[in-house]
């Protein structure tokens, strides 16, 4: 099976790797589960990385911004700093911080909540990285995203859709109307000018199909 190799996360060589960025915990905090985008946006798959923390454990921010989010989404404490275009999240964290306040890297952000657990059997820090909508792998701050390689999809080609049976056969040539005539005119597919403009070579009724454009033609 040929293999694609993709480098992770999404536009890597965008992340400023040289800012100072740290991590969010310390000391160096283990790497529970790691960023795990799904290949398709409706499959599961993980968007950040989950930290080992203890509730009550500080948070750090980690790189210099300003404080995008502080609140609860869906009962979860949560807290985004924003840098630039880019945007990291820290969840479940309890914070006095408001939007707008500034912070450097290493700034307290709050600590970790005692629940609800993120993880399923043990406290742990998810820490996220965005650019708009796009999630990033936030272990890509520190110079530590993982290559992954993926399977191209190998499922055998089904015969073309309309669209791009449509595409192909008009490929290198003028316009074709749906009854037939190339280039806006009927010549040189046997029909009277008179059937042109009543409309027949548009692709109003199939060619040897009795209808309204014979009984005209019969008039």
């Amino acid at each position: 099976m040929r293999l694609l190799m993709l480098l992770l996360p999404f536009l890597l060589l965008l992340v400023p790797v040289d800012r100072d960025w740290r991590w969010p915990l310390e000391p160096v905090p283990e790497v529970l589960r790691s960023f795990d985008p799904p290949e398709r946006r409706w499959l599961p798959g993980h968007l950040g990385a989950d930290l080992a923390a203890e509730p009550g454990q500080e948070v750090l921010a980690a790189g210099g911004g300003r404080v995008h989010f502080s609140g609860r989404v869906a009962g979860v404490p949560v807290v985004s700093v924003s840098h630039g275009d880019l945007r990291t999240t820290y969840l479940p964290v309890d914070s006095d911080l408001a939007r707008g306040d500034p912070v450097s890297a290493g700034d307290v952000l709050g600590v970790l909540a005692a629940s609800p657990l993120h993880c399923r059997d043990r406290p742990c820090l998810h820490w996220g990285l965005r650019r708009g909508s796009g999630y990033l792998d936030p272990l890509s701050l520190l110079g530590r995203a993982e290559v992954r390689l993926l399977p191209l999809d190998t499922r055998a080609p089904g015969p073309p859709g309309p669209a791009a049976a449509h595409s192909a056969a008009g490929a290198g040539r003028g316009p074709v109307r749906r009854g037939g005539g190339r280039g806006g005119s009927c010549r040189g597919d046997g029909r009277p000018r008179r059937a042109c403009r009543s409309g027949c070579c548009a692709g109003r009724r199939a060619p040897g199909t009795p209808g309204r454009c014979a009984d005209r033609r019969r008039r």
